[in-house]
């Protein structure tokens, strides 16, 4: 049983109550085509178990294979600078197959965001330390490929879908009562 071994801090994506009974951690790469599969799977998850589910995002961007991974995971992060994180994070989800700068400009006005000072932001690396900083929290955690989850700490195994997702968190319920 491998253990999230970077606990969950204020630097974290979340969404849901701190004090929720259930944690599903996500490392995952914007442009790995299985952690876009995933992203509707949470989202189902994220509606059945409600206020019951919190909701953490790590990057783990696989910059070898997938080469938009890095730069779509410091947009996310430009985004979360201004309070627009989620937002971004389920854009770049939906448009995967479009990954790289026209994209991001174009998102980053969707939102309301300076695009410019998002050009920049990636030219200087400005966020690559917080991706940096996810990533290497993984390799600790014994993260070797995405989506990989956690579930209140615990990495799940399981089949990356409704049903086996639900089920697990459904038994971690159970038996955190």
């Amino acid at each position: 049983m491998t253990k999230l071994k970077t606990p969950i801090t204020q630097r974290d994506h979340v969404q849901g109550a701190e004090d929720a009974p259930l944690t599903l951690l996500e490392y995952g790469d914007f442009e790995c085509p299985h952690c876009g599969r995933a992203h509707p799977i949470v989202k189902a998850l994220q509606e059945r178990f409600g206020e019951q589910l919190r909701f953490v995002y790590r990057h783990f961007p696989l910059a070898q294979i997938h080469p938009h991974a890095q730069s779509a995971a410091e947009t996310s992060e430009f985004a979360g600078a201004h309070k627009r994180f989620w937002e971004m994070h389920d854009l770049l989800f939906e448009n995967q197959d479009q990954l790289g700068l026209p994209l991001y400009q174009e998102l980053a006005e969707t939102l309301g965001l300076p695009a410019e000072q998002l050009i920049d932001a990636l030219e200087t690396g400005k966020f690559t330390p917080k991706v940096q900083s996810d990533f290497s929290s993984g390799v600790r955690s014994r993260v070797n490929g995405t989506p990989t989850f956690f579930i209140n700490g615990v990495r799940y195994d399981g089949p990356v879908d409704v049903i086996s997702m639900a089920e697990a968190l459904a038994f971690e319920l159970e038996n955190a009562a």
